[in-house]
């Protein structure tokens, strides 16, 4: 399990599964184009907008449309292509616009209507996406993304469009938008003639500044002290470039443009060949993770995008697996055990809908990344171990090459994976992406001896019916082991094995390469929901979860560390030592558990004015040499200077 330091702000304030309103964004129209004037107000955090929309009645004799449109903006009036007045109305539950039409459209019919609106957008007001400001109008900067609904949005993420920008500039600023970029005067006109999803855009001070590296040149626009990370992050752009070139082939557009965005915004975010990056991360050492999911997106998510939200899976899926694929790159196979251990975990912290049923969860939710991303590169994990890696590559060039500026469902990247692999499999895909649940399995075997060595007989008994995976088995024999596949169908596969040494033991799937139920696994996944309560702040469901994990396991430290925490930052004191006494008892994985029990019991000692038994605990966390997370600095600093309870908000 990957290191997690006490409670950190979550972006994310609430996530629960969306009413059913927006459970289908599906409007009954196709939007096909777009035609938007805008003029950002630095001044006063303001924009004025003009947004002609044309799109195609699904049904024959739509009387209306639906739009989404944030609700700090308020439209000033609706007009047809000829100019007359269309009756509007406002649902500020689910940000969303009804458009009215006199008379009944035809089916396939291109209809053109006019939005014109505005309203500030200071990054105060209530965001589409809770918590995370996508839209911001600031006194020296702006960005409006897609995800703010800037624009009248239909069909989010899925009804691809095609869009001619144009952005009054304010003097001495710069527009950054995706799309052939045109200068007319105090205005700059993006001109985008794939469908996609353009219109996210930045305005920034103009002065800029391109790294080249790798035969990849990168232009940024950072601010104040992110400009001198705008050359590490170059550099590492190019290199993650180049990889991702290597596995998805030729990018639409490989030199690419990164702006700094501000406090609050997403820490990445991938419109077509523009990355935005928050003024948090623009301002730290670049970061792999955050490079590699994001440019994925240019491959999966903008060139080639899910049928609906229900599919999503495949995006967020593919840009989860590719930082494990890149740091796989980067540092070898042996780091892949951690990795696909995390991305397990992670997966299976929400069980209660399958991944085809991602439209349930509040966008940019945890549930919704545990349940397509994480649960989505599980399932790419697995099914690369069934085509195999040479497969696999095959199998993710294919994709962008086939469904270019298209939309792609599960069932299309289904039979490409079939083709791939030269059999069906549909049952995996029912099993992982349909279903709920993961396998729990347990073997009962004998040895008999033969003539040539040894014959095992034995079953592989789980829990799932329709359960149908090939799974590795390592026999350890009293020579060298020996690995096999069996192919495991329902509750119960009988299998039978032949060896030359003796067998002692027989581990099923010993590489881990399925999403599996374990006594260990159930702790881990307990401590990781009760750490995701614990960066809301809800610390009473995060000891709940502690508990269930010790219920599992009562020697686990990490349980032990993290109910401990939860009661440092409640200033339950003696509680608190109890437990960091607990972790250090216990099994002391991970490792780190052990040099943070004593520093932060120092801290406790310090707190309670027991200076010598403080500088005692920080003494023994030295003495540990583990300087995970800088623990060593942290000790020492301690060791000079007591630990000051920070004030009481």
């Amino acid at each position: 399990m990957k290191f997690r330091m006490p409670v950190l702000t979550f972006l994310v304030a609430a996530a629960a599964l969306l009413p059913s309103h927006a459970q289908d964004r599906r409007t009954g129209i196709d939007v096909v184009s777009y035609k938007i004037t805008l003029k950002p107000v630095l001044q006063s955090q303001a924009i004025e907008a003009a947004a002609e929309v044309t799109f195609l009645p699904l049904a024959d004799r739509t009387m209306s449309a639906n739009f989404e449109l944030h609700n700090a903006l308020n439209i000033t009036r609706v007009t047809d292509a000829e100019g007359n007045s269309l009756q509007n109305s406002r649902s500020y539950e689910n940000f969303s616009v009804r458009v009215n039409f006199a008379q009944p459209l035809a089916v396939s019919q291109p209809v053109t209507i006019r939005f014109e609106y505005g309203g500030r957008l200071t990054g105060d007001e209530d965001s589409p996406i809770y918590g995370i400001r996508f839209a911001s109008v600031q006194s020296d900067h702006a960005w409006l993304l897609y995800p703010g609904r800037w624009f009248p949005v239909s069909g989010y993420t899925a009804d691809r469009y095609t869009m001619e920008l144009n952005v009054e500039t304010p003097q001495g600023y710069k527009a950054i938008s995706s799309g052939i970029e045109l200068q007319q005067g105090p205005a700059t006109r993006f001109m985008s003639n794939q469908p996609g999803f353009p219109g996210s855009l930045a305005i920034v001070p103009a002065g800029s500044k391109p790294v080249a590296a790798q035969g990849v040149t990168t232009t940024f626009y950072f601010r104040g002290e992110a400009q001198p990370q705008a050359q590490p992050w170059g550099e590492e752009t190019s290199k993650v470039m180049t990889y991702l070139t290597s596995i998805f082939g030729t990018p639409q557009q490989a030199n690419m443009t990164i702006v700094e965005t501000g406090r609050g915004a997403p820490a990445g975010y991938s419109a077509p060949g523009v990355l935005f990056v928050s003024s948090s991360a623009a301002s730290r050492e670049p970061s792999q993770r955050l490079l590699a999911n994001q440019i994925t997106r240019q491959w999966y998510g903008n060139l080639v995008s899910p049928v609906n939200r229900n599919h999503i899976w495949i995006a967020n899926g593919m840009a989860k697996y590719a930082e494990i694929l890149y740091q796989e790159h980067l540092n070898g196979a042996q780091v892949m055990e951690g990795e696909i251990r995390d991305l397990y975990v992670d997966a299976m912290t929400v069980t209660e809908a399958p991944v085809l049923q991602a439209a349930r969860y509040e966008d940019y939710s945890p549930e919704f990344f545990a349940v397509t991303g994480s649960k989505g590169a599980s399932t790419l994990h697995m099914l690369r171990g069934i085509l195999g890696d040479d497969g696999f590559s095959k199998l993710v060039r294919a994709i962008p090459d086939r469904f270019a500026n298209k939309e792609i469902s599960t069932d299309d990247f289904r039979k490409v994976a079939e083709e791939v692999a030269g059999q069906n499999l549909q049952g995996f895909f029912i099993q992982w992406l349909e279903s709920t649940g993961a396998p729990e399995f347990k073997t009962e075997y004998t040895i008999y001896r033969t003539p040539k060595g040894f014959r095992v007989r034995g079953k592989i008994t789980q829990d799932l019916d329709t359960f149908r995976m090939p799974v590795e088995l390592r026999i350890e024999t009293e020579g060298n082991p020996e690995e096999k596949r069996v192919e495991v169908v329902g509750p119960q596969t009988e299998f039978a094995l032949e060896t030359f040494g003796k067998p002692k033991r027989i581990i099923v799937d010993p590489n881990s390469r399925v999403l599996r139920m374990s006594p260990q696994m159930r702790v881990s996944v307990a401590i990781r929901r009760g750490e995701q309560f614990a960066e809301l702040g809800n610390y009473n469901e995060a000891l709940k979860e502690y508990q269930r994990a010790l219920e599992a396991n009562r020697n686990s430290s990490l349980a032990h560390y993290r109910i401990a925490e939860v009661f440092f930052l409640q200033g339950n004191y003696q509680s608190a030592v109890n437990e960091f006494r607990e972790a250090l008892n216990g099994d002391l994985d991970p490792k780190w558990t052990e040099v943070w029990s004593h520093i932060n019991m120092g801290k406790v000692f310090d707190v309670t004015q027991q200076r010598e038994r403080a500088v005692n605990e920080y003494t023994q966390a030295i003495r540990t040499k583990d300087n995970t997370q800088g623990a060593q600095e942290e000790a020492a600093r301690y060791m000079k200077d007591p630990y000051q309870r920070p004030p009481r908000q």
